[in-house]
């Protein structure tokens, strides 16, 4: 049994505090239930089979990957129902067929013609119809046809007269990230839903099936109050959140289930600043409060407890060094922290901060020594 404890790590590392871990499963599930939808929670935020398992009550899906490489570790884990939420690239259908021939019913995402011929012909030479979802573009934002575009019509029929299975539509509002206030990302969550509807709409009165309307981010996820229509809601980073997504109201930095453990090494009062030992390596390079009322810089600053230093943010990184100051334009003091201080800093992105780590140290709900939860990467 492992006796570590959060003095004995070495830093840089990533921790995982259950507890807040749990509660945002919890939240968003019965958030679904309540909107009488299933949930299809997406691991690649997490991509731990240990975080999968809490993700996912019984177990075997459903369940969305961003990867290929999550969806055969996590098939290999037992989950059987998995989509693959990235437009496929052709000379990915061979993997996809031995996931399909392992057990795993695994769909993937088209949003043209050309895929949908390589889909089909890949199902009817295998002999295995690979399920495929149409993604619909519902705000500009990515990937995807608009619900009136007739290629969604082309797509279907090649789908389902080629051998594949026409498995139904998919949206991701992404544009919804930028969106501040649960009232902002329930419109988007609404424009969302009616791009879905239109699309199956269209399908049916063509003569195609379409079983499946799946959408789904996390703004939207926690902000919808009519799913009308939709047969699955989708969200990833929910189960950690992060700086981001507290930026724009979608959680509260108390919310926030993941930090990066890190030592003071280091002090240079005429500029005001400390020095730690966790760079971008550790934290990545990712500025995606920038844009926001609240620029966190490249982290928010904590006690080793995980309570939030006022007005501390990490405000430049080198590979392996982090400097921490005041936030420009506060009147806070910077407090006195020795060198060997531990502090553990908030992200601003989950996934990318997690992605520089091979394992996440979990502080567990119920007290005891530390427990240690592997995490791959990969395509």
């Amino acid at each position: 049994m492992s006796t570590q404890s959060l003095a004995t790590l070495m830093t840089p590392c990533l921790i995982v505090d259950e507890a807040r871990m749990t509660r945002n499963i919890e939240r968003l599930a019965a958030h679904a239930a309540s909107l009488g939808v299933p949930l299809r929670p997406h691991l690649k935020t997490g991509k731990s089979v240990e975080v999968a398992h809490r993700m996912l009550p019984g177990g075997n899906g459903p369940a969305m990957v961003s990867t290929l490489a999550e969806a055969e570790v996590f098939a290999a884990a037992g989950i059987r129902d998995i989509t693959y939420g990235v437009g496929i690239a052709l000379n990915k259908l061979d993997r996809v067929l031995d996931l399909h021939r392992a057990g795993c019913r695994l769909t993937v995402l088209v949003d043209s013609a050309a895929q949908a011929r390589a889909v089909a012909d890949a199902s009817s030479h295998a002999g295995i119809a690979i399920p495929a979802l149409i993604e619909i573009d519902s705000d500009g934002h990515r990937s995807g046809l608009v619900p009136d575009d007739p290629e969604i019509i082309e797509i279907g029929r090649i789908l389902q007269d080629g051998g594949a299975e026409l498995a139904g539509v998919l949206c991701h509002a992404g544009q919804s990230y930028g969106a501040v206030g649960r009232a902002a990302q329930a419109k988007f969550a609404e424009v969302e839903r009616a791009a879905l509807v239109r699309a199956a709409e269209a399908l049916r009165g063509a003569g195609l099936p379409c079983p499946v309307i799946s959408a789904g981010s996390t703004p939207t996820a926690h902000a919808a109050t009519d799913l009308t229509g939709v047969t699955e809601l989708r969200a990833g980073v929910y189960v950690f959140f992060d700086l981001v997504m507290a930026g724009i109201g979608a959680c509260a930095v108390d919310d926030i289930a993941l930090s990066v453990l890190t030592t003071v090494i280091g002090h240079q009062p005429a500029r005001g600043s400390i020095m730690v030992d966790a760079g971008w390596m550790a934290l990545s390079r990712d500025r995606g409060t920038a844009a926001q009322e609240v620029d966190q810089g490249y982290g928010l600053v904590c006690d080793e407890a995980g309570r939030p230093i006022p007005d501390l943010i990490v405000t430049q990184t080198s590979q392996e060094h982090g400097t921490i100051a005041v936030r420009p334009g506060s009147s806070a003091a910077m407090p006195a922290l020795p060198i060997g201080t531990r502090l553990r800093i908030l992200p601003n992105h989950a996934c990318a901060t997690a992605s520089q780590h091979g394992h996440y140290n979990v502080i567990p709900a119920k007290g005891g020594p530390l427990m240690q939860w592997e995490r791959f990467g990969g395509w």
